[in-house]
């Protein structure tokens, strides 16, 4: 039986530390040197392996949201359990981590479609995080361990600590840096390209944006309340080729959390996911070549720095 017991590691030198849960290599916890709490997780979440968590930064491949209706929404590899590699646990002076992995052999619940027992496809992702006294990086490899290629989609469904409860204040709670972006409102329909403006929470949010001109790496700054201010990087490559990093932000706002059985009906106030992630113009896998897809996290203050 897979253990629920949360991998825990700590920089000795600044105090920072991430806690990861084997079942999905959900990172339910990073703590800065400052023992500040970056990541927002349900007081309702299920941990004991029957569903995703809610809450931390689940993983979604080989989709986001269900674009192929045969296989699960957001994907397989947050609804299994992964593995610790032997060795990989580390503490230095640049830093802390280690790295899970999972087969596809490993993969036992909810595949569907393609993915199913039985396919003839094959793939292994590893995941590696590394966190010091101010951030947190977070890389997944995506190999391609059979000959067929695969059309993949890549995310990390980052949740952050809203302080104060203030997601719903415009002035404490937004994410800059999306300005030229092509954006999608999943709850309305509607799409436009976003102005210079601050994305806010005035609303149930589900927004994609995706970058246009040639864009490719996601540079943002997250405000998750008065005091609580981050820089989020991600870019991404299929076989050393960069792809685009759209990016993500949902709230649930107070209808839609009251649906959510593992969601305290009152917490959306406390929550705002801003998710890098690798869903546009993304080349098949060809077999035996690798995808990788990274996002740094940093805590700063509120100019940035």
């Amino acid at each position: 039986m897979s253990s629920n017991s949360p991998i825990v590691v700590t920089h000795s030198d600044s105090g920072a530390s991430v806690s990861i849960h084997p079942f999905g290599a959900t990172i339910t916890s990073f703590k800065n040197g400052d023992g500040k709490e970056t990541l927002f997780v349900s007081r309702d979440a299920i941990t004991n392996g029957t569903k995703a968590i809610r809450g931390g930064i689940p993983i979604c491949f080989p989709q986001f949201g269900q674009p192929d209706k045969t296989y699960p929404q957001h994907g397989f590899m947050r609804n299994n359990y992964w593995t610790l590699v032997s060795g990989s646990k580390f503490d230095n002076e640049d830093g802390a981590g280690c790295e899970l992995e999972i087969k596809l052999g490993d993969v036992v619940n909810s595949r569907g479609g393609k993915w199913d027992v039985g396919t003839t496809l094959g793939v292994t992702c590893k995941l590696y995080v590394k966190v010091d006294s101010k951030s947190m990086t977070n890389t997944m490899t995506m190999s391609n361990t059979g000959t067929e290629d695969f059309d993949f989609q890549a995310l990390f469904h980052t949740y952050y600590n809203v302080s104060l409860s203030s997601a719903l204040h415009k002035d404490k709670c937004y994410v800059k840096g999306l300005a030229g972006y092509a954006a999608y409102d999943k709850f309305t329909g509607s799409k436009y390209t976003l102005g210079h403006d601050s994305v806010t929470i005035d609303c149930p949010t589900d927004r994609v944006y995706t970058p246009l001109g040639g864009k490719m790496d996601l540079n943002v700054f997250v405000a998750a309340g008065p005091d609580n201010f981050f820089s989020l990087k991600a870019n991404g490559n299929v076989d050393g080729t960069g792809v685009p990093i759209s990016g993500v932000v949902w709230n649930p706002h107070r209808e839609n959390a009251e649906k959510m059985g593992d969601f305290g009906s009152d917490q959306y106030v406390d929550m705002i996911c801003v998710e890098p992630g690798m869903l546009s113009n993304v080349p098949n896998l060809r077999g035996g070549k690798s995808a990788t897809f990274t996002q740094i996290i940093t805590c700063v203050n509120k100019d940035g720095k």
